[in-house]
């Protein structure tokens, strides 16, 4: 099933239909070999998924991908799906289809889609960046189907991560408050957002980053939703964070602007009734979601 907000908005690289299979592709060889030969990839190249008449394009393994890393995505329906990472300086051609940013792509692809090149983005990423020991610095290989790396010098296991970070829209009353970071292309305000650092839960992750980016407590904080973000392979947590006043001393280091938006502001601004110097969030980001779903209850 889809994840949905609470106003029933998919969220973007959520809803995968796949299978993992974690405990076949783990205990058996065979079988992962097995699916291999019959399964369908999705070429990738330079973190850009392969699109076709607006979807993934799935293809059968061709010859001239040998040598190239290659992870097992799941059963959809019984049928094996893989991600292979392709090189090269130019993008390969493919059938007509065409090599996609992995973000603008999201905004045209069905849920369903989405979901399946964002995991395959994030995993083969991961691979890419982490080809050598940790321990002790050996060239490590690929086993379970790309769900782990192991190192033949030192026996030490790699397994992909997934980065934890909250993002929090701080409410008071019928008023939300939007950042604009220093590194957002133009025009874009948006909720706060960090990583949880070692040691922390997640409400306190959120109480710290907006102590630190707006240099004042929140009172109550409440879970929204859970996003995958494959840039390159983080956790959005979405939480709404209860305000004390409105009055916000930014930091001036990450968050350059701050502004506060009445609800009645906010619908008119996704309806596209408010043309200005301020955009919001698109709707493949979890902030999006944040922002409506409060508008609109």
């Amino acid at each position: 099933m889809d994840r949905v907000s609470f106003s029933g908005v998919p969220l973007a690289f959520s809803g995968s239909p796949l299978d993992r299979a974690g405990e076949s592709r783990r205990a058996d060889p065979v079988w992962l070999a097995a699916q291999r030969a019959r399964g369908l990839f999705l070429p990738v190249w330079r973190n850009r998924p392969y699109l076709k008449g607006g979807h993934i394009g799935l293809l059968p393994w061709r010859g001239a991908w040998e040598g190239c890393p290659g992870v097992f995505l799941g059963l959809e329906d019984g049928q094996p799906l893989f991600a292979v990472d392709l090189a090269g300086e130019t993008a390969p051609a493919l059938d007509g289809g065409t090599f996609a940013e992995m973000r603008p792509a999201a905004l045209i692809l069905p849920v369903r889609d989405a979901a399946i090149a964002g995991q395959a983005k994030a995993l083969l990423d991961w691979h890419a960046r982490h080809r050598f020991c940790a321990s002790c610095g050996h060239v490590t290989g690929i086993a379970d189907g790309g769900w782990r790396r192991v190192c033949p010098a030192c026996a030490a296991e790699h397994f992909p991560r997934t980065d934890p970070v909250v993002i929090m829209l701080p409410i008071l009353e019928d008023f939300c408050l939007l950042g604009r970071n220093v590194r957002f292309p133009p025009r874009l305000y948006s909720a706060f957002a960090g990583f949880v650092e070692p040691g922390e839960t997640m409400e306190e992750a959120v109480r710290r980053e907006l102590r630190e980016e707006t240099g004042r407590m929140v009172g109550a904080v409440t879970y929204y939703a859970s996003q995958p973000w494959p840039f390159p392979s983080a956790l959005m947590l979405g939480f709404h964070a209860q305000a004390l006043s409105r009055d916000v001393p930014i930091d001036r280091h990450e968050i350059e602007d701050a502004r506060w938006l009445s609800k009645a502001e906010i619908r008119a601004r996704l309806a596209g009734d408010i043309q200005d110097e301020m955009t919001l969030p698109p709707p493949i980001a979890i902030a999006h979601h944040l922002l409506r779903d409060w508008a609109l209850s």
